[in-house]
């Protein structure tokens, strides 16, 4: 577009340049939102602000609260490294995501807590249509593994549950 206005403009034919480029300042503007809503939901500003709690109840909300789900995020006043919470966050960002592709959701539930030897247990437990790509849960599987987690994905009846543990050491990356 801005190849256009140039053009136009040494052309002498100054009313389509400045519409021209008026068009792609616009263009221009809405990319640079769009990209800004999505690094927020890759890692919004209160993950670091506020912590791993906030961060997860806005995005289930954004994600499945707008679709009518009813969602319910308990996590615990936990101790976790930035890399673990980031990683956490994002496979809870996935999870929520593809359950309302797959859905949309009535219920969906988030609960983080500590374990007994000092890892962390991430639940993830939605009522959406069963997960038909198999891609999907080996991508949350390979991040888990990556953080040295344990991961299992299982369907019961109308539930999915994703269940993800982080042993202590991972937990304080």
């Amino acid at each position: 577009m801005l190849d256009a206005a140039v053009a136009a403009l040494e052309d002498g034919d100054v009313g389509t340049g400045r519409r021209v480029a008026a068009r792609a300042l616009a263009v221009a503007r809405d990319a640079a939102e769009e990209l800004r809503g999505i690094v927020a939901g890759l890692e919004p500003v209160t993950l670091n602000e506020v912590g791993l709690a906030a961060a997860v109840r806005e995005v289930a909300n954004r994600t499945a609260g707008r679709r009518g789900a009813s969602v319910e995020v308990a996590i615990a006043d936990t101790e976790l490294g930035e890399g673990a919470r980031s990683s956490l966050f994002q496979v809870i960002r996935e999870a929520l995501d593809q359950a309302v592709r797959r859905g949309p959701p009535t219920s969906v539930s988030v609960t983080l807590d500590r374990t007994a030897t000092g890892g962390v247990e991430l639940v993830i437990s939605d009522d959406a249509a069963p997960e038909r790509r198999q891609a999907v849960i080996d991508g949350l599987a390979e991040r888990a593994a990556e953080l040295n987690g344990t991961f299992e994905a299982r369907r019961d009846g109308a539930l999915t549950t994703i269940r993800l543990v982080l042993p202590p050491s991972a937990a304080r990356l």
